[in-house]
């Protein structure tokens, strides 16, 4: 399969991105530029303008575009000195401060932290030249004018490199592709995704909310949203229980020398809060939970005849986000992850690892997100961030390519992605958009056990170390949550939609029989809900459905007279009169089976 950085459609997204500079400096030659990068399905550039943009401004900005691809300029790459790139962007401060970091090293033209050797290049089209490694088309010709677009026509604000204390710059949004029809396509769904946006759907089906007394990035779950978390939770603790796993718990805080031990800190110190000092010891919001699991394994001597071993917790961890990166429930700053550890000597691993795979399958199959592919994330080996021996390395990564075979997983391999202490499998998600995300990971460690000394006694009666896999099917449940909404729409299945069915009586004189209606389907173990507003039917009727709810069951004179319920679904079909025990054998059974259609 063939990398996306590596595609035609990176380097047409990639040049468009250098066009839609010089059009926005030939409109504005005092404005500042920041940074241009080609990004999935687009790209964007950050500007330091002026004034506000207006959507003239983008239209002009738009049609400047595609005059420029028209004339055909070759792009020009030619290698600079870190003075003469100064001297290229004398006047443009935020490209001197990105020349700053090529120069130190470890940093590339988008101030991203980078392994990879620093060269200083610029890519020129032409009057513009601009601070970049490429690659590039050969001339802008080979953007095809008709199949690019400015995607957001009321700009967003940006941070500069992310950071809440530094300068908001104007970011313009774009998107390119080969044809005209792939590009209405994705306009197309890009309407569509507005429409799901989860931060819009969560307020308005009363799920959650992120308040600015709380904090930026720390979601409230109101009482439907919670209801959706619980069943989620349940759901996946019922299957980890028919599989032997043991639950446990863990605090939001540990010593600083828990992480210095597994080497979370100071790997990940940037993303962590600052160190809180206790009667003279420092302790830090949790950011992981593998070490407190690990610390459980050693609290004990443990036989081989006890393993494996496998610890489940929904342990909420924190991390520090800049605020420019938070984004609803996908990019939070405190997330419960369906964490697990397995414990499981080097003769047990490979099998573990397939069924802790099938569990991430059957979690994502009673979800209905069937169209999933995987990732093998290996290690770099020009980079210094990961810890551990060859040997464990090449041993843990055999095993999880082994077990993608056997279970004619279509998997690619992707250098640079494993985590510090090992190998990972991760599953990519494609939803009803189109759009991938990151979900489950699965990842097999020989480090931590090593790092802590771990130990168990083995049939020879002499000590040996176990190997670990850290395995989480939702990932941060924020996250899926967030992807689920977008994903159903907020029209979640029956068996995971916060209220069920609920009870819309014809009139006042029918709340009684709607209410014992209610209280039969509670018995069932349904969540239902009453509809007693003032409302008239009609509006009632309108405000369920869109409330997402999955039976609307209407009542009045004859439904009382025959103990039935007139069942309306959410997507406005009627499927008549059912006596009580009728629905309430049919919805249950939808339910319990985890349908994902209605009737």
């Amino acid at each position: 399969m063939e990398r996306y950085v590596d595609s035609k459609l990176y380097r047409i997204r990639h040049s468009a991105a250098h066009v839609m500079a010089q059009a926005v400096l030939e409109k504005f030659p005092e404005a500042k530029i920041a940074i241009g990068p080609p990004i999935e399905d687009g790209f964007y550039y950050d500007f330091d303008l002026p004034r506000p943009l207006t959507e003239e401004d983008l239209a002009e900005i738009e049609a400047r575009m595609r005059e420029i691809i028209r004339e055909g300029y070759d792009f020009t790459r030619r290698e600079v000195s870190a003075d003469e790139a100064r001297a290229l962007f004398a006047d443009q401060p935020y490209k001197l401060e990105l020349i700053e970091g090529l120069d130190r090293g470890g940093q590339d033209e988008y101030g991203e932290k980078t392994s990879e050797p620093v060269v200083i290049s610029t890519y020129t089209q032409d009057t513009f030249e601009d601070l970049c490694r490429g690659p590039h088309v050969a001339n802008t010709r080979e953007i095809n004018p008709d199949a690019l677009s400015i995607t957001f026509k009321a700009p967003a604000g940006a941070y500069w490199r992310g950071d809440e204390h530094r300068e908001m710059l104007t970011r313009i949004y774009g998107t390119a592709w080969e044809t005209a029809e792939e590009l209405e396509e994705y306009l197309a769904l890009l309407e569509e995704a507005k429409k799901r946006d989860h931060r819009v759907l969560g307020v308005k089906l009363d799920l959650f909310v992120i308040d600015p007394l709380v904090g930026k990035g720390l979601p409230l779950w109101k009482p439907k949203g919670a209801i959706l978390r619980e069943t989620l939770e349940r759901f996946l603790r019922q299957a980890q229980m028919e599989r032997g796993y043991q639950p446990v718990v863990t605090p939001h805080i540990g010593k600083l020398d828990l992480y210095r031990t597994s080497g979370h800190y100071p790997y990940y110190k940037d993303s962590q809060y600052s160190p809180i000092d206790v009667d003279g010891e420092e302790f830090l919001l949790k950011p992981m939970n593998c070490p407190h699991h690990i610390m459980i394994y050693k609290s004990e001597l443990h036989s081989y005849r006890d393993l494996p071993i496998r610890y489940a917790e929904f342990g909420t961890v924190y991390r520090y986000e800049q605020s420019g990166e938070l984004t609803g429930l996908t990019r939070v700053r405190g997330f419960t992850v369906d964490d697990s550890h397995l414990f499981v000597t080097p003769e047990q691993l490979l099998d573990e690892f397939i069924e802790v795979v099938r569990l991430t399958q059957f979690v994502f199959g009673s979800m209905g997100m069937s169209d999933f592919r995987v990732r093998v994330g290996t290690r770099d080996p020009e980079s210094d961030k990961y810890v551990g021996d060859d040997a464990s390395w090449e041993h843990a990564t055999a095993s999880i390519i082994q077990a993608c075979e056997q279970l004619d997983l279509n998997y690619v391999v992707e250098v640079g992605e494993a985590a510090f202490y090992g190998p990972k499998l991760d599953f990519i998600f494609r939803d009803v958009l189109k759009r991938e995300w990151q979900l489950g990971t699965v990842q097999v460690d020989y480090n931590l056990p090593e790092r802590f000394e771990l130990e168990y006694i083995g049939e020879d009666n002499e000590r040996h170390r176990p190997v670990m896999i850290h395995r989480a099917p939702f990932g941060s449940l924020e996250r899926f949550i967030g992807i689920l909404i977008e994903h159903f729409n907020g029209a979640f299945p029956a068996w995971l939609a916060p209220v069920q069915a609920v009870l819309i009586p014809v009139s006042d004189r029918h709340l009684d029989y709607a209410r014992e209606v209610a209280q039969q389907l509670r018995a069932a173990g349904m969540r239902v809900e009453v509809d007693d507003s003032s409302s008239r039917m009609g509006a009632k009727i309108r405000h369920q459905t869109q409330m997402r709810v999955p039976w609307l069951l209407i009542v009045g004179d004859r439904d009382i007279e025959k103990s039935a319920v007139s069942v309306r679904l959410r997507t406005g079909e009627d499927l008549g009169t059912m006596g009580v025990k009728e629905f309430i054998s049919h919805a249950t059974y939808l339910i319990d089976v985890k349908s994902l259609a209605l009737d």
